[in-house]
Parts: structure tokens; C-alpha cells; sequence
């Protein structure tokens, strides 16, 4: 296993010393030739095209930091660019959108780096295991033609002047390969951190964007509870209020009725009754919609678990939480279940669902995983986007893995402290 993730972070370390060599000097190089060229215009049109690859480069270099070394990377850029216009007052405003961005000018310091110490931290491990196999071929004769050439061959800090020489060159290589394979990973993994200062947003940056997103998910919020109040309207109209009116109409008709036609009332009365019974049945169905009473009185994994003895699928519940949250949040994650618990009975084809949900590291995350057909996404229309507004208002998120075929999984994470 140690050999195997050694190899990996010398064929991956390569790959990122050559292609971020070549591509840190040509795209560099590009961009500082096309930035000069704008006071002639030509810049203005080549500019933002340069500066796209820069960032499409630096948002590989982040996927990959997240992929082969576990370094998550946030992306710094504020989106969307500004509307593009055409002609030349469009281009200009594109070009001063992208060179007022501080990310613009971060991504090309990171470039310096990248084709400089960056290249040599990715070379290290492919270069200490190469020099292993390397030292045993030099000590095994191949030193004497190198070294009737050229006087002395230099095997690192090793001069090769002869068999005894040869065999210590032999020792230093396979002592690198020895060492290539236990820090191979770790020096892939400083390659990155050593990128992550300038591909991450600032303190000021990280705190625009989150005033972007909170602003963004605050108008979806309100969006969502006015939407939720029109439903809650309609529904006391047309059913609670419209079966209290038939039933006061009723109580009129027995006021009328009971002296003259005791039997007719008696059944009105009886028929009433009934409307009541519905009507308040109705009511404790709004109310529980708004806020289920075992939520209130239990808590979230009580009220979970009360959820999926309600869902016509095998449900199995597995609630780890040593204290309560705050209301509203246990409200979004209780109302991001049964969406997603609906969303499975209604659309996946599955017949075993699996809840988990746990409190770690300042934040409550709940996996739900269904065994149906897959394909679910969030911009398909399947609740899941109601399901990502509802958790943006308190900064948390939503993941999705759905591939063709099964599993779904739907991972929620919402920040706060449990009490």
C-alpha cells in the first residue's frame, strides 16, 4: 500500500512539475505581454480570454488539491462577471471587472510559484524514487564510461571515481527511494499547501462571498416563506374555514329544525359533528405542517424517527445527538428529510432508505441514502433545490451522489452548536 501511494505521488507530482512548469511560463508570459498591450487595444481583446485560462488553470490546480491530497481550496472569484456587452465598451468593462480582482493578481503570483518552488516540491518524489533504480545501474558499471568521459560523474553529492564510490552512489539512491516512499504523499501534499495561500480567497474576500451567499439565500428565504404563508391561506380556505361555515350554516338549520323536525336535526346535528371532527383534524395537519409537535416536545431524532414510520418504504434510523439545536435549524433539517424522504418515495423506485445524522466539528450532518435507480440532481426539479435554499439560510449545504443506476445519497450539513 506504501509502495503503491509512493508511485502515485511520484507519477502525479511529474505530471504537476511538468505541465505546471509549461503551463505557469506560457500562460504567465501571456498574461503579462497581453495586460502591457492594452494601451495599444490589442489587450482589451486578448486580455479576458489570457486571464479566463488563468483561472480555469488555477481551478484544475484546486480540484486537484481536493482530489490527490485532500486539500480543499475555496474558489475566490466573485461571480457572475458583469454582463457581457458588446463592442468595445463591453470588452473594456470586462478587462477592468477582471484587473480590479485581487484574485486576478493572487492567481499570477501563484503562477511565479508554481513554475519555481512549486515545481520542485511535485519533482521531489518521483525524483527520489528515480534516483534508487538510477544509483544500482551507475554502481553496476555504468560509471566507468561516465566517468572516462568526463573525469568525475557526480551521483548527487557523490563523486564516482571508481567501484567503491559507485557502490556508495548505489546506498545514497536506494536510501532516497527508502525515504521517497514515506514522504512521498506528504511532499505532494506541501506542493499544494505551499499553492494554497494564493488560490484561497482572503479574510476579506471569504467574507464578500458569504455576505453574497447569506444576502442571495435570504432573499430565496423569503421567498419561500411567503410562498409557504399563501399555501397555508389557501389552505384554511378552502378547507378548515369552508367546513366551519357549512357548519355554522348546519347550527341554523337545527335552530330551525329542532322543534319542528327533532329527527331531521338530530341528523344534521350528527353531520356537523362529523364536519367538526374533520375540520380539526385539518387544523392539527396544518399546524403539524408548520411545526410538528414532536419536533417541539422531542426533538430532532425523535421527530426523524417519527418520519420514517410515516414513509411507506423499509427506513432504517441511526440519530446520534447529544444535545438540541437551535429551533429554527432543527425545523430546516426536519422539513429537509421529508423532502428528501418524499422526493426517494416518489421518484427513486427504491425500497430501502438509510438515515443517518450526527453532530461533529461545530456542525449537524445528515446522510440519507436510498437503493433506488439514481439520476437525482438538484437542478432537475425534485425538491432538492428547495431542499439547498432552505439550508443556505443558515450558511449549511447540500451534496448530492446520484449516479445512473443507485445509490442516492443526500448529505446535509448545517453549521451550530447543540445545547
Amino acid at each position: 500500500m506504501r509502495v503503491r501511494s509512493a508511485l502515485l505521488a511520484g507519477v502525479r507530482g511529474l505530471w504537476l512539475a511538468v505541465f505546471g512548469i509549461v503551463g505557469s511560463v506560457v500562460l504567465f508570459t501571456l498574461a503579462v505581454v497581453s495586460i502591457s498591450f492594452m494601451l495599444l487595444g490589442i489587450g482589451v481583446l486578448t486580455t479576458p480570454v489570457v486571464l479566463g485560462a488563468v483561472r480555469a488553470f488555477a481551478d484544475l490546480r484546486r480540484v486537484q488539491a481536493a482530489e490527490w491530497a485532500g486539500v480543499r481550496i475555496p474558489t475566490p472569484y466573485r461571480r457572475p462577471l458583469p454582463a457581457r456587452r458588446g463592442g468595445v465598451a463591453g470588452q473594456v468593462e470586462l478587462c477592468s471587472a477582471l484587473l480590479k480582482d485581487k484574485a486576478t493578481w493572487r492567481d499570477l503570483q501563484w503562477l511565479l510559484v508554481d513554475m519555481t518552488l512549486g515545481a520542485v516540491l511535485a519533482l521531489l518524489p518521483a525524483a527520489m524514487l528515480l534516483y534508487a533504480p538510477w544509483g544500482v545501474v551507475v554502481a553496476s558499471g555504468v560509471w566507468k564510461p561516465l566517468v572516462r568521459t568526463d573525469g568525475t560523474f557526480w551521483f548527487l553529492f557523490v563523486p564516482v571515481t571508481g567501484q567503491d564510490t559507485a557502490y556508495l552512489a548505489a546506498a545514497t539512491g536506494l536510501t532516497l527511494g527508502v525515504v521517497g516512499l514515506f514522504t512521498g504523499p506528504a511532499l505532494l501534499r506541501a506542493h499544494f499547501l505551499l499553492a494554497e495561500p494564493l488560490l484561497r480567497p482572503t479574510r476579506e474576500r471569504e467574507l464578500a462571498l458569504r455576505v453574497d451567499h447569506l444576502t442571495e439565500s435570504r432573499h430565496d428565504v423569503v421567498d419561500d416563506s411567503a410562498a409557504a404563508l399563501r399555501r397555508i391561506e389557501r389552505d384554511l380556505h378552502d378547507g378548515a374555514q369552508a367546513r366551519l361555515v357549512a357548519m355554522g350554516m348546519s347550527l341554523g338549520t337545527i335552530e330551525a329544525l329542532v322543534e319542528k323536525d327533532p329527527a331531521q336535526a338530530k341528523r344534521l346535528l350528527a353531520a356537523a359533528r362529523a364536519d367538526s371532527a374533520e375540520a380539526l383534524t385539518e387544523l392539527r395537519d396544518l399546524v403539524r405542517g408548520i411545526h410538528p409537535p414532536v419536533l417541539a416536545e422531542r426533538g430532532l431524532a425523535d421527530a426523524v424517527r417519527a418520519l420514517a414510520l410515516r414513509v411507506p418504504l423499509s427506513v432504517e434510523v441511526d440519530v446520534e445527538l447529544p444535545g438540541r439545536a437551535a429551533e429554527p435549524v432543527e425545523s430546516a433539517a426536519y422539513f429537509a428529510v421529508s423532502e428528501v424522504l418524499t422526493n426517494a418515495t416518489k421518484h427513486s423506485g427504491a425500497d430501502r432508505v438509510w438515515i443517518d445524522a450526527h453532530h461533529a466539528e461545530g456542525a449537524l450532518r445528515i446522510a440519507v441514502t436510498d437503493n433506488g435507480r439514481g439520476g437525482a440532481s438538484v437542478a432537475a426539479g425534485t425538491g432538492l433545490l428547495g431542499i439547498e435554499r432552505r439550508l443556505g439560510a443558515f450558511d449549511g449545504i447540500l451534496a448530492v451522489s446520484s449516479p445512473a443506476g443507485g445509490p442516492t445519497m443526500v448529505t446535509m450539513e448545517i453549521p451550530c452548536v447543540l445545547a
